[in-house]
């Protein structure tokens, strides 16, 4: 078992690793902390009943409009998890009403995720404390697009330190195309915006690549269907979202009371993904005015 050791000007502490007690409480954690996980909206906990069998115990969908199979697991898990999640995998395919109807009972589902439901795309996620090397040789064989993810606990005090972690493949492995996943590049951004705000779209993300890449940031760029983001690892510091088919935006990880104390006016907050949002103006907004706001997002993100 990994030790963690807390320094600080007050000395070391070392801070115990706590496990969670329960497979409920491991899930309740993951639920009620929206941050893990990123860019998904959690519908519903607990969804199996009865006797059904092939139902997940969480549905989500993604900023992608993807729905999210979500299965976890309060135990070390291998590649024998996956028949099960590939199950529910179908069951969501195969009942896309029931999820439809989920997803309209949540008063606060947010207003910026489309889910085509007449075709849905399906990604799974598996969470777990531990999970196998081995169980992404398995994975890379499966059409959906899957995430493994663990997530471990320590406890100093009142405080929880969450340790999120996850395994990607061999970057020296061919990577395999998943299923329904398009390429976010210009041809596609045109089918559903217009044909100039996307060139600006693309060239403000180009510029600000080249920006982070001067600052010496390790962030990675990745198109998505509806934002260009810039992560280290699971999660995004900041980006470019699209807000509707001619408007786009920067978009900081920040709370809302950080960003507000920059004195650059923000257009609004979206306290559903934790981001503060400032409408860009092609041609007229620069970069470098929104230096202090991507600044403290990286610094929040990498912890320098």
């Amino acid at each position: 078992m990994a030790n963690l050791f807390w320094k600080s000007p007050q000395g070391v502490k070392a801070l115990l690793a706590t496990p969670f007690k329960t497979e409920d409480e491991f899930e309740r954690t993951v639920f009620e902390t929206s941050e893990l996980l990123e860019d998904i909206f959690l519908l519903k906990r607990q969804i199996r009943g009865g006797n059904k069998t092939g139902i997940p115990d969480i549905v989500g969908v993604d900023s992608d409009g993807n729905v999210c199979i979500i299965e976890m697991k309060n135990c070390s898990v291998d590649s024998s998890i996956i028949p099960q999640v590939l199950q529910y995998a179908f069951w969501a395919e195969k009942n896309p009403d029931s999820v439809k109807s989920l997803w309209l009972e949540c008063d606060n589902r947010p207003d910026d995720i489309t889910v085509t439901w007449e075709s849905i795309q399906v990604r799974i996620l598996i969470i777990a404390p531990s999970i196998l090397l081995s169980t992404l040789d398995i994975v890379d064989k499966i059409n959906y697009p899957v995430d493994l993810i663990e997530v471990k606990r320590w406890v100093e005090a009142e405080n929880e330190i969450l340790l999120v972690n996850k395994l990607e493949a061999d970057a020296k492995k061919p990577i395999k195309p998943v299923r329904g996943q398009p390429t976010y590049d210009e041809a596609f951004y045109k089918t559903g915006h217009n044909n100039t705000s996307v060139d600006q779209f693309l060239k403000y993300s180009g510029n600000l690549e080249q920006y982070v890449r001067k600052q010496g940031w390790g962030l990675e760029i990745k198109f998505n269907k509806h934002y260009c983001g810039f992560k280290a690892g699971f999660f995004n510091a900041f980006g470019i979202k699209w807000i509707g088919t001619k408007t786009f935006a920067f978009f900081f990880k920040l709370p809302e009371k950080e960003a507000k104390a920059i004195d650059i006016p923000m257009t609004r907050y979206e306290s559903q993904w934790k981001e503060a949002v400032y409408f860009i103006e092609p041609g007229t907004t620069k970069i470098a005015d929104f230096k202090a706001l991507f600044e403290l997002a990286y610094k929040k993100l990498s912890g320098d």
